[in-house]
């Protein structure tokens, strides 16, 4: 839009006052539009750009004054259309806001095609001009809304077919406007400018009410309403609307009738056409007047409330449905009549109607129109979908539940704590689970109740109420016959034929109203069993619920099951490695520990093994290995490649790698199928080695993460190739390399399998650093203590991976062998 003169004024005075050839004023919402100019046209009026691709948009942002000396240094707006053709160097903007505070409505700014300094007195001047162009904005924003508001008026008047009449009782002059001449069939000539104009057209049935009430209205004064019939010159019959008002003068005398009237005779046709819908339609609906009483009801309505069109029309709402008063029936419907807003909602009627209903209400000038139909299946059906996903929800939950504390190794008992809680308060206000012990006694291990207040209090009823009751109690006939045991009645069932005491005052504290008890077993050998207890205030299980129970007590039951096969599996796979590991010799000054740690998934061994011997000749092999796999077959093919490797090492006599080879190529020809990383090194000496405190370390890797020495300084030297030899059983045609290490005695060697250093959370290369790190910081600690705390700092929540470790400490040969290093252990040799 283009301003007006004050804006005009305005802007000109700022480009005269601070001496620039361009002002503008520019109104700032989502888009910024120039709404006025003075100088040289830089922005046309009327022009709108996005506001952050605009000059003003940085003003905007800041609330505050912006001066720039030259844009064409500021990155923000450099790239505008204006800066780039040069129209714009200087530039000073201060922003419009609203008489709250809280707006910013434009920006009034100044500019030069060339760069300029501000002075502190500019920015003061141009901020002094934004008040009186404020206030010029907001008085043409008050003056286009009054026009609108007239302009508004007078076609929603005569779009809505409304004439307006005014009668001077003392005169009886009547003056029309032109929508009421043309409604009644005049114009300005014919028509008579008297109350003859109405009765000349009036139709003869309704001219006694018409002059009746006109007569009463003029006498009495007030507001009048009139519905009439008007007949046309051409013989066209009119249905006419009027409402109106009686003035009176200071003494009270009724002096002028004014009023409006409307054509409603296509709306009586339309409503005539609604009426037909209405009852043709399949839901129900029905009219309240502002009485309370039924004005109009549909067929399907008649149906639905069990009444006659006679018994409703005219009836009381509150007196034909009691049952409505103080309902949220009553509620809604006042609530839509106070409000005039519309409402929707759901609600149960009693009998007769004994169901759910889904009403939409639209309030109006006669009352409210009200929608409805019977939800009642549907309800039923949403019901029956929620309690099934509910269903679903819990048992994923149990599921989840079980696998996890299984898995983390917490045990039947773990698992059956948090199940206790999963399954309150989905079927009951609190529970208590069971456990089979060894021994065959039952033993009361979780409980959870919905209160926390009285979660101490299950607890103790737990410990105690297996030891009081008979052998009536339900839970003996739940594992008895491995059924679900409906308890309609716990208080006669159980709570009277407690002993007095502590349990019996635990039981009355919690005070159950109904229990269902079922066995918790699988493959036919009972585990367990669970209480659920639901409180006086909640309707007992229904079938439903029941089959719910009974498939989370079947799932906790296989679980529990399962993990003892799985523990019973794991157990006799770790006997079996724990029985190939045999303990090493602790020849001379050199001194060997060893350890294995199993996985801590149940059946997750087998695959890692270590060994230490000596030759023939007197030199002290050391080897570790991991096979692939975790689980009894790999535990074997461990059993069967150390088996092979010592007794190759020993007969041969060979170094390490080729005692590697010679495995390699065995494994091939006794059809060993199997994958494995190994390292094996030998602790050699000479005489002239001896007398100098030295000893050389021979070894090679198969594939195995780097052995590691803790010098006797306190370094820590990882012993690794740059390349790799391939695992066994990969290619045993390829050679393999050794290398040797010189060490000088007190030196430690560690060897270990990857589970020590790697896993989900580790990656291999930061766990071998991880590793040096520790033992440097730990490697003079004994030989024993160092390895266990290398565990223990390595894996402090155990590993996924079961972990071997093999670690030879020389002790200096120049005394004797420390007491600490315990007994020199070696074979015998004849």
């Amino acid at each position: 839009m283009g301003a007006g003169p004050g804006i005009q004024r305005l802007v000109d005075l700022a480009a005269a006052l601070l001496g620039t050839p361009s002002a503008g004023v520019a109104l700032a919402g989502e888009v910024q539009t120039i709404a006025g100019m003075s100088g040289r046209p830089v922005w046309r009026v009327g022009t709108r750009h996005p506001l952050e691709a605009t000059l003003g948009g940085t003003v905007v942002a800041a609330r505050a004054p912006q001066a720039h000396r030259d844009v064409r240094a500021d990155p923000r707006v450099a790239g505008l259309p204006v800066v780039r053709a040069g129209q714009v160097a200087g530039y000073l903007g201060v922003p419009l806001v609203e008489p709250s505070g809280v707006h910013v409505i434009g920006v009034l700014a100044v500019s030069t095609p060339e760069p300029r300094d501000w002075t502190d007195e500019d920015v003061a001047l141009l901020t002094r001009l934004a008040g009186p162009v404020v206030s010029e904005l907001e008085l043409a924003a008050v003056r286009a809304e009054l026009a609108g508001s007239r302009l508004r008026s007078d076609l929603a008047t005569e779009a809505a077919g409304i004439g307006v009449f005014d009668l001077d009782v003392a005169t009886g002059r009547l003056e029309w406007d032109e929508q009421m001449l043309r409604m009644l069939g005049y114009d300005r000539t014919s028509f008579p400018g008297t109350i003859d104009a109405l009765v000349d057209r009036l139709h003869p049935e309704d001219l006694e009410q018409v002059s009746s009430t006109v007569a009463a209205v003029t006498a009495t004064g007030g507001d009048f309403q009139l519905t009439y019939r008007a007949v046309l010159p051409s013989g066209e019959l009119r249905w006419v609307e009027s409402r109106g008002r009686a003035l009176a003068d200071a003494g009270g005398t009724v002096v002028r009738l004014l009023g409006a009237a409307r054509d409603t005779t296509d709306q009586r046709s339309v409503d005539a056409r609604v009426a037909r819908v209405l009852e043709s339609m399949p839901a129900a609906f029905y009219s309240l007047a502002r009485d309370w009483t039924f004005s109009y009801v549909n067929a399907e309505a008649e149906r639905l409330l069990g009444r006659s069109r006679e018994e409703l029309l005219g009836g009381s709402l509150w007196e034909l449905f009691p049952a409505t008063v103080g309902s949220a029936f009553e509620e809604r419907y006042r609530g839509a009549a106070t409000s005039g807003e519309p409402t929707a909602f759901q609600a149960w009627y009693p009998a007769p109607l004994d169901g759910w209903y889904e009403l939409r209400v639209w309030p109006n000038a006669d009352g409210l129109s009200v929608y409805f139909r019977d939800v009642t299946e549907q309800r039923r059906a949403e019901d029956a979908a929620r309690r099934e996903s509910d269903r679903l929800a819990l048992l994923a939950q149990v599921s989840d539940t079980l696998s996890t504390a299984l898995i983390d190794r917490r045990g039947a008992v773990g698992a059956i704590e948090e199940l206790t809680r999963a399954v309150v308060p989905a079927l009951g206000d609190w529970a208590i689970s069971s456990l089979v012990e060894e021994n065959g006694r039952l033993q009361d291990v979780a409980s959870w109740h919905r209160d926390p207040a009285l979660r101490e209090t299950a607890a103790r009823y737990a410990r105690l109420r297996l030891g009081a009751l008979t052998n009536t109690a339900p839970i003996v006939d739940a594992l008895a016959t491995g059924k679900v045991v409906s308890v309609p009645d716990v208080a006669a069932a159980v709570g009277h034929r407690l002993p007095a005491g502590e349990v019996r005052d635990a039981y009355w504290a919690l005070d159950p109203g109904t229990a269902e008890t079922l066995a918790l077993v699988a493959r036919g050998r009972v585990l367990g069993a669970m209480s659920i207890y639901r409180g006086h205030d909640r309707p007992p299980m229904d079938a439903a619920d029941a089959l719910t129970l009974r498939e989370v007590a079947d799932r906790v039951a296989l679980a529990l099951d399962s993990a003892a096969l799985h523990e019973q599996e794991r157990r006799m796979a770790e006997e079996l490695q724990r029985s190939l590991l045999t303990a090493p010799p602790e020849p001379d000054h050199s001194e060997i520990a060893v350890r294995y740690v199993p996985a801590v998934q149940a059946a997750q061994v087998g695959g890692d093994w270590y060994d230490a011997f000596l030759q023939p000749g007197g030199a002290t092999v050391l080897a570790i290995g991991d096979v692939v796999g975790h689980d009894t077959v790999a535990a074997a093919a461990m059993g069967q490649l150390r088996s092979l490797l010592r007794g190759i090492a020993y007969s041969s006599g060979g170094g390490p790698a080729a005692v590697l080879s010679d495995l390699d190529r065995a494994m091939e020809g006794l059809q060993v199928h199997t994958l494995a990383t190994a390292a094996v090194a030998r602790l050699e000496q000479t005489a002239a080695e001896h007398a100098a405190g030295l000893t050389r370390l021979r070894w090679s890797s198969a594939g195995h993460p780097p052995l590691l020495v803790h010098h006797p300084d306190g370094r820590v030297e990882e012993l690794a190739t740059e390349r790799a030899d391939l695992l066994l059983g990969v290619a045993p045609e390829r050679p393999r390399r050794e290398q040797v290490a010189v060490l000088q005695r007190g030196a430690t060697v560690l060897l270990y399998t990857d589970g020590l250093v790697e896993g989900p959370d580790l990656p291999l290369d930061d766990g071998v650093a991880r590793l040096r790190a520790l033992l440097g910081e730990l490697g003079g600690l004994p030989l024993g203590e160092l390895c266990d705390q290398l565990l223990r700092r390595m894996r402090p929540g155990g590993s996924e991976d079961d972990v071997a470790l093999v670690a030879v400490r020389l002790h200096p040969e120049d005394r004797p062998r420390p007491a600490s290093a315990g007994p020199e252990v070696v074979p015998y040799t004849p």
